[in-house]
């Protein structure tokens, strides 16, 4: 795990100035403390920082092939390398090293860059062809690692994360209104588009290669999951073949050469890894989780229970208001605006995890792969009803009603009728497109300034979650879902959260049950054997409500059948009572930077109407609280640097083409 920069010119004389390319890699030393190494060509440049976790004394980056003619900076890991390294062996490559990043570059001989394809792992890689002076940049298939990029007629730059490519003083910072309001439609910026202009994030599971002359050139799709269910096989059969993938895939990912532990919620999820993981460490597994002093929230005692029953060192902590402090610290390692308030609970349990172990493995993925969210559960309900109803009474008849319905937030879901008159006023895709909405029209165009809405023309956040609700087969309500989730809310907010909050820390974050073998096969299982009689995840409860000899073991009924939670903060209440000053001061204040991109009077009658109890807000006004830390940071000049000089320990290797 690590972080990788680089530049590549449109002008194939232009020397690349190396304090330039230190800085890019300076700053997101906090991704790779161990080591720095550097490559430079004519026209390119790359720079990698290090997290030692296989092969620690002869892994560090770039890496080439036996003429150093092909060069490579990687962040990820590859966990079929073993495997690829015999094939490659067996046709004469010669490698050097032990590491899984040395397969790429004599893959790469042998496939072009179609080695995409035989990669089971995270990673997001620039690979250099000296001799045909392509560069080729990939993303693995769910986005599990980032890579950014900006582009304009006379470069192209990358970088693992947003600061690594700012570094660079050739940026411009010009801001992407329509990023800003997909940010404020929900929590995050979606898709291939970045906060700022120019810049954009390659999409996962997708390739890009250019030379000199074609920095604009797309980049194209190598994966998709596809939903396409498979009725021959029974439940006891499905259930079989879920836990054989997953100790597959928990085995692949426990090789490390560094301690390693495990995330451990008290959830179904990270619970099952955790089942997988018993037994195959030196010593105990350790095992850490956050809660919090409100039990609504806390899921310790349910960690606790797995940890006494699989023998694991259990390291826990509690999340407190004062917590919310860590903004600013946010604001610099997201680099763009991200609401998700569970981004806290992860940073600190990132934190309390690096101070034992290099390697922790996660839960994440499971609820995308087999149907375990609540939302999935009542939006079926919705697409029951939607079946029996004519189109034309959907649009004329419930689509006006639910504009003039009012509004009940402080209700649970299914009683807002202004909600589900909506949805069901909407085709399928647009529903939930409208369930995922953290901010929906018009509230959103109200809190942006006149000014930039009026830039906004027909832009509409909503239409990537329908496209990808879409794929799926028509009638099949929840692989649409499924379809929209794992091409939006995983890679955008999820997978983005996670790798942040680690990588902050010097902390490689795994996760096996986003496996792509373990998607493919949970993409084939009927939708009704995932939600089954509202019964949200029932194929992977049952696999492991009960002795299934030899993979895995049996969770506790307690962790099983319980209400879900997430991992999110009581922010609402928090709003109302240890956030209200913070919230006056940087989000009301007419001194505020963020005044300038939100209706502050807008914002305050949504703030007030939050704290009186007359409405529930609290996901819309910490999406402003926290826009408004970023704005300050990143709309006032060149962000500041953290940990700029690295780990004091880092060794430098600097290697350039004209040698």
């Amino acid at each position: 795990m690590c972080g990788i920069a680089g530049v590549l010119y449109a002008d194939p004389a232009r020397p690349v100035d190396f304090a330039i390319l230190k800085a890019m890699g300076d700053s997101i030393a906090h991704r790779g403390p161990d080591a720095e190494g550097f490559w430079i060509d004519p026209g390119l440049g790359l720079v990698h920082r290090r997290l030692s976790i296989i092969d620690l004394a002869g892994g560090d980056q770039p890496i080439g092939n036996e003429d150093g003619s092909v060069q490579v900076v990687f962040n990820g890991e590859i966990y079929n390398y073993q495997s690829l390294r015999a094939e490659l062996e067996a046709k004469g490559h010669r490698l050097r090293t032990h590491s899984d990043t040395e397969v790429l570059v004599h893959l790469y001989e042998e496939m072009g860059d179609r080695l995409v394809d035989r990669l089971r792992g995270m990673f997001a890689f620039a690979l250099w062809d000296r001799k045909e002076r392509l560069l080729v940049l990939a993303r693995d298939r769910v986005g599990i690692k980032p890579l950014y990029l900006y582009r304009d007629d006379e470069k192209l730059i990358f970088g693992s994360e947003l600061k690594a490519v700012l570094a660079h003083p050739g940026v411009e910072r010009a801001l992407n209104v329509e990023a800003l309001e997909s940010y404020l439609a929900f929590g995050m910026v979606t898709g291939a588009q970045a906060i700022f202009k120019k810049a954009e994030k390659l999409p996962c599971g997708h390739l890009l290669t250019v030379d000199h002359a074609t920095l604009q050139r797309p980049s194209r799709s190598y994966w998709q999951l596809r939903m396409e269910p498979d009725e021959r096989l029974s439940a006891e059969d499905w259930q079989e073949a879920i836990r054989a993938k997953l100790d597959e895939s928990v085995r692949l990912h426990l090789l490390a050469d560094v301690p390693l532990g495990a995330l451990l919620s008290g959830g179904v999820d990270s619970s099952v890894v955790v089942s997988h993981c018993a037994g195959r460490t030196d010593g105990p597994l350790q095992t850490f989780s956050m809660g919090f002093q409100d039990e609504e929230f806390s899921e310790l005692p349910f960690a606790r229970q797995v940890a006494r029953q699989f023998g694991t060192r259990h390291y826990e902590e509690i999340v407190t208001p004062d917590a919310a402090g860590l903004l600013d610290d946010l604001s610099h390692f997201y680099d763009e605006p991200f609401a998700d308030s569970s981004a806290i609970p992860t940073f600190l349990v990132c934190r309390l995890a690096s101070r034992s172990v290099k390697v922790v493995l996660s839960g994440d993925g499971g609820d995308e792969a087999f149907g375990g969210y609540a939302r999935y559960a009542h939006d079926l309900r919705e697409a029951a009803i939607r079946r029996w109803l004519p189109r034309w009474f959907r649009r004329f008849g419930l689509g006006p009603l639910a504009r003039i319905w009012p509004k009940a937030d402080w209700l649970p879901r299914v009683l807002r009728a202004k909600t589900l008159l909506t949805n069901l006023s909407l085709e399928a895709g647009a529903a939930y497109a409208n369930t995922l909405a953290l901010c929906r029209p018009p509230l959103r165009r109200r809190l942006l300034t006149p000014g930039l809405v009026a830039t906004l023309n027909g832009h509409a956040p909503e239409d990537a979650v329908r496209a990808a609700y879409e794929s799926a087969p028509p009638a099949d309500a929840l692989g649409g879902m499924i379809a929209a989730d794992v091409a939006t809310m995983l890679p955008d907010d999820f997978l983005v959260k996670t790798d942040r909050a680690s990588m902050a820390h010097g902390l490689e974050m795994r996760p096996p049950l986003l496996d792509h073998e373990l998607l493919e096969l949970a993409a084939r299982i009927p939708s009704r054997q995932k939600v089954h009689r509202g019964e949200t995840k029932w194929i992977l409860k049952q696999a492991y409500s009960r002795p299934h000899a030899p993979h895995g073991g049996t969770l506790p009924d307690e962790v099983l059948r319980r209400r879900k939670r997430g991992f999110e903060i009581p922010i609402d209440a928090w709003l109302r009572g240890p956030l209200r000053p913070m919230f006056e001061d940087c989000v009301l204040s007419r001194q505020a930077r963020v005044a300038s991109l939100v209706d502050q009077g807008v914002a305050e009658k949504l703030f007030r109407s939050h704290c009186a109890g007359m409405g529930r807000h609290g996901g819309t006004l910490w999406s402003l609280l926290v826009l408004a830390r970023w704005a300050e940071r990143y709309l006032g000049g060149s962000p500041p640097v953290a940990n700029a000089s690295g780990s004091p320990s880092a060794s430098l290797r600097l290697q350039t083409g004209t040698h």
